[in-house]
């Protein structure tokens, strides 16, 4: 059985989520909120699958998917800032993450992207902002592709180049190995997923390595051929400025082809993990796209 966080971990609460709550309302921001958002988990069944989704705030759904072999944690102090903004925060574990279950053997995109409609459907009125954090913004692209209708806009979070940059996937390799030694891996974290002097080691934990097989096949259909050239709905390509999978030469790849469905950000001192290196500027650049969408 793939490894599960305890309970404590389901609720961490960072002194530095405090202190950027506190700053955002005191300035009067987009997350000031009197009230803390309610919190909440729940199992959603269909069929042989066991959808495992937490829930945060109230409001219109924003769904947010994590990247690969990574869980929705991730996303702990991001969620919390969004449904302070008013946003009912859903984030479906991946099968074989929390308590989320279902068939692996065949498991693609299109599967995946079925997974985040039920959680839609189920807990979030039938329509989201979906919001995917690197391999997670293939799960949200193809949403979009399959069931258009369900889709307000996606947030493509971290996403890397479309063709890959020399070595990131060797290096990512060793960095998500729990069997490889400490340092090696906490370089190998520095290199390709955070930026220079922000520290990686909360990354050492929260991965998922026996199912890196599963999901590595998943990701390949539909092919992203299929899926990256097109979109139904706005998107937001927000990037780490530091980010070695997106080089700058790339920065408005996406946009050249969808045009001005595209709007272009990139959040400064931030590498490809992007989430824990800067969430209150993640957060709030996302919240402030949201709140220019048509409902």
């Amino acid at each position: 059985m793939p490894p599960v966080r305890s309970p404590r971990q389901y609720r961490r609460f960072s002194l530095a989520w405090v202190t950027a709550a506190m700053m955002a309302a005191a300035a009067g921001g987009a997350f000031a909120q009197a009230a803390e958002p309610t919190s909440g988990r729940e199992l959603l069944r269909d069929g042989g699958v066991a959808i495992d989704v937490l829930v945060d705030g109230s409001g219109p759904a924003v769904v947010l998917l994590p990247s690969s072999q990574r869980d929705s944690l991730d996303f702990d102090e991001v969620a919390r800032q969004i449904a302070r903004a008013g946003y009912r925060v859903l984030r479906p574990q991946p099968r074989g993450m929390g308590h989320s279950r279902g068939p692996m053997e065949g498991l693609d995109l299109s599967i995946l992207a079925r997974d985040v409609v039920l959680a839609i459907d189920r807990l979030g009125g039938g329509r989201a902002v979906i919001v995917g954090h690197a391999y997670g913004h293939f799960v949200a692209r193809v949403v979009d592709l399959e069931h258009p209708s369900r889709v307000r806009g996606v947030v493509v979070l971290g996403a890397a180049a479309r063709v890959f940059p020399k070595g990131m996937v060797e290096s990512l390799a060793v960095a998500a190995d729990p069997g490889k030694p400490r340092e090696e891996r906490l370089k190998q974290l520095q290199f390709s997923m955070f930026a220079p002097g922000n520290d990686a080691s909360s990354w050492l934990e929260g991965w998922h390595p026996a199912l890196r097989e599963a999901y590595r096949k998943a990701g390949a259909t539909p092919s992203k051929d299929v899926w990256w050239p097109v979109s139904n709905a706005p998107i937001l390509d927000l990037q780490g400025g530091e980010d070695p999978w997106r080089p700058p030469a790339t920065r408005n790849e996406l946009k050249d082809v969808l045009g001005d469905k595209v709007t272009v950000r990139v959040i400064p001192r931030a590498g490809h993990a992007l989430i824990p290196e800067q969430p209150a500027a993640v957060s709030e650049a996302i919240v402030e796209w949201i709140r220019a969408l048509q409902p």
